[in-house]
């Protein structure tokens, strides 16, 4: 950011307009985010995060040549569906000399997971067969394509309709005709512009609809739960396949306290920093060589956790509320909701007890003692007893 700051000023402007899309009175930035940050900061250094870079923009503006613009120029686009094409084009890779320079990894697998756009299988066309089959497609127009996938562009929500997709294959994880009169419901909401693209543009957006339809009944429950393995097909009306049984496969030595395996956390922005511990802790700090900084973060990341579902639902909780009540209130609230079952419920009771080594007084040393050193195999136990609390504050 410094270096193209300084870049700016001294060719005197940017080159590329930034992508905009008009939002009320406002635009929003979706390519040039840091140009525009850039002209912002150079505008007034005072929004700069630290004294530092505050005196950094302002040595930079003092620099600048000639009267400082009030106004760029950008590249407007009110069809959101031509700006996620512009920036599949622009960012995604050469596409055969389609497209132009190329995100990062963890970037294209951010805008697939957002768009449902460049993932090599199409939801929408397996909704439509589905509904198709099942007399349900919507006779008044074609179903909105691009929300449809956009809606349905990852796992989490794929789940909560009640399927999910193995290998490039749409599978059904709750009874067909619950899911199909779902898919139909999303369907008409989507044909009738009840719904639109603005509306599930992001991950809240998407969650607040999701969970509007499961307030209404639409969404199939846990009663509805194909009991099947994940990659064996389940057609509606169609009884379960016999398979032959497999070889137990040998287990993987656990090196990181959250095991290296997919949770459906579906990350909306607002839990940027809680998403960064939860990769630190699952791909990067090691049980065996970093038990210290473990078991701070662990504390850290069921804090915000719970401030998250409590921001959400508010669950009761008072601001002297010590950690341990925060876990006892949070855990009834999930359990009347049939989020967690009592297994983890009886340990969020029981987490107050000062005997137990998983519990509340446990973590609090962790933090504030000079004597107490965690191991290995207690934030292991730690995290196995915790995880379906954490993972059902952060799906909030």
């Amino acid at each position: 950011m410094k270096n193209l700051a300084k870049d700016i000023v001294e060719q005197g402007g940017i080159y590329e307009p930034p992508l905009v899309s008009p939002e009320d009175e406002k635009y929003i930035v979706f390519d040039g985010n840091r140009r525009v940050t850039c002209l912002q900061l150079l505008k007034d250094p005072s929004r700069a995060p630290s004294t530092q870079l505050q005196d950094y923009f302002r040595s930079l503006r003092e620099d600048w040549k000639g009267q400082f613009p009030d106004k760029i120029t950008c590249h407007v686009e009110a069809d959101r569906d031509r700006v996620d094409s512009i920036l599949f084009r622009r960012h995604t890779g050469s596409q055969a000399g389609v497209g132009q320079s190329t995100w990062d990894d963890r970037m294209k697998n951010n805008f697939v997971q957002r768009t449902g756009q460049g993932g090599g299988f199409n939801v929408a066309d397996e909704v439509e067969e589905r509904l198709s089959e099942a007399n349900l497609l919507p006779t008044r127009r074609k179903i909105p394509r691009s929300t449809m996938n956009r809606l349905l562009s990852a796992e989490p929500y794929r789940n909560r309709v009640g399927f999910s997709v193995v290998k490039n294959k749409f599978k059904y994880t709750h009874d067909g005709s619950k899911v199909n009169a779902a898919l139909a419901r999303i369907a008409n909401d989507l044909v009738t512009r009840t719904v639109v693209l603005g509306d599930l543009w992001d991950i809240d957006g998407k969650t607040r609809y999701l969970d509007k339809l499961a307030s209404e009944g639409v969404l199939p429950t846990s009663a509805d739960r194909i009991d099947s393995k994940p990659d064996s097909e389940t057609k509606p009306g169609k009884g379960k396949e016999q398979k032959k049984p497999t070889k137990r496969a040998k287990p993987s030595s656990r090196t990181t306290l959250i095991p290296q395996k997919e949770f459906g956390i579906a990350w909306p922005g607002r839990l940027q920093r809680h998403h960064e511990i939860w990769e630190e802790l699952q791909f990067q700090l090691e049980l065996s060589k970093h038990p210290n900084a473990i078991s701070v973060l662990f504390r850290v990341l069921l804090e915000i956790s719970m401030e998250n579902y409590q921001a959400k639902y508010g669950c009761q909780i008072h601001e002297n509320d010590k950690l341990a009540m925060r876990v006892k209130k949070i855990g009834k609230h999930l359990f009347d909701n049939d989020e967690i079952d009592k297994k983890q419920f009886d340990f969020t009771k029981k987490f107050d007890q000062l005997d137990k080594l998983v519990s509340a007084d446990t973590l609090n040393r962790y933090v504030h003692s000079s004597d107490f050193a965690p191991s290995e195999k207690h934030l292991a136990a730690l995290w196995d007893s915790m995880a379906d609390f954490i993972v059902r504050c952060l799906k909030a």
